[in-house]
């Protein structure tokens, strides 16, 4: 695949992915445990096929690693979803995802003891800022729809329960690429590999989440009809869920073309600028609530991502200067 085919792809996987994914949780916001199952459920099948050679390949990586790794991901990719349970919105969803870099350079301070160059800590201080910026309007506005008063503080508790979601998937996220770097120095990287394991070893996790899986399918069931091709109908909601399915590939596939036929940040800029569109859509074609303080926060945390990956050079005194080999012994 050329790159500038999976330039494209990206931007018409990943953003068509978050519509479909919005359509589903705005029906139903506790959709998000068959979202993610179903999303497993595709990529791991599929990489038992084409990856694993339908369990004849042996892993480069062994097992082991994979289910540490595993249990990061799973419950990052819960949380993420189950967060729509309480109240979150989707572009505060997006603004939060793309804080991971300040979550892995904290992390990376804290657990590696890793030193950065000023611009490092200004971009984390700015993206740092827009989070807490967006997150503080986003309760403004919760506390300004009419409500009892009971009511209104039982709301405000679960925004505030699907925060403290949402900034606990971040920090674990941020561990698993912590992890992941450790693991990938000493056996490779193994990117089809890591995508198919990750997708099917916890599979077995989801049967402590069936029931839930359950209800929604027979919710999907009641949905209204739509009228495909040929005069063949399906409910609106698992047509929706397939597309999303589908899309969460050609997303995932794209990216990973992307970063192995272009430069780092090229990666970057694609996927930060995808991001950027996504939020946009999301605000413009479903009415989300968004008020200037949003708009800054959000400008904040993208500005910092450019700043971070030097997408958007640095001044030299923020810039510094590599280690050399004297110093880095000391």
């Amino acid at each position: 695949m050329q790159p500038y085919l999976a330039i494209v792809l990206v931007f018409a996987g990943c953003c068509s992915n978050v519509v479909f994914l919005e359509y589903l949780v705005s029906s139903f916001p506790g959709s998000g445990n068959i979202i993610t199952f179903s999303q497993f459920l595709f990529i791991a099948v599929e990489g038992f096929i084409f990856t694993s050679k339908f369990g004849t390949k042996k892993s480069a990586i062994p097992i082991k690693q994979y289910i540490f790794m595993v249990c990061f991901f799973f419950v990052v990719q819960v949380l993420n979803n189950y967060a729509f349970t309480f109240n979150i919105s989707m572009p505060l969803q997006m603004i939060f995802r793309a804080g991971s870099l300040m979550a892995s350079l904290t992390l990376g301070v804290m657990l590696k003891g890793r030193q950065y160059t000023k611009g490092k800590y200004v971009s984390v201080t700015l993206i740092t800022i827009g989070i807490i910026m967006c997150t503080i309007a986003s309760s403004q506005v919760k506390e300004s729809v009419p409500s009892n008063e009971g009511e209104d503080l039982y709301s405000f508790t679960m925004w505030t329960a699907g925060i403290v979601f949402l900034t606990t998937a971040l920090f674990l996220s941020a561990g698993m690429g912590l992890f992941q770097e450790s693991v990938y120095s000493k056996y490779g990287k193994h990117p089809r590999e890591a995508l198919f394991f990750n997708h099917a070893l916890p599979l077995p996790g989801f049967l402590l989440l069936m029931n839930n899986i359950k209800d929604h399918a027979l919710l999907f069931n009641q949905t209204e009809h739509l009228e495909l091709i040929a005069g063949i109908t399906v409910p609106r909601m698992w047509f929706f869920l397939a597309a999303n399915v589908l899309t969460q590939y050609v997303c995932i596939r794209s990216v990973f073309v992307l970063t192995t036929e272009c430069k780092a940040l090229t990666v970057t800029l694609v996927v930060t600028l995808r991001k950027f569109v996504s939020l946009l859509f999301s605000i413009w074609y479903f009415e989300n609530e968004f008020t200037l303080v949003h708009w800054l926060g959000s400008m904040c945390v993208f500005l910092g991502t450019l700043m971070f990956t030097e997408v958007i050079p640095l001044p030299a005194a923020l810039a510094g200067q590599p280690l050399s080999e004297k110093d880095k012994k000391k």
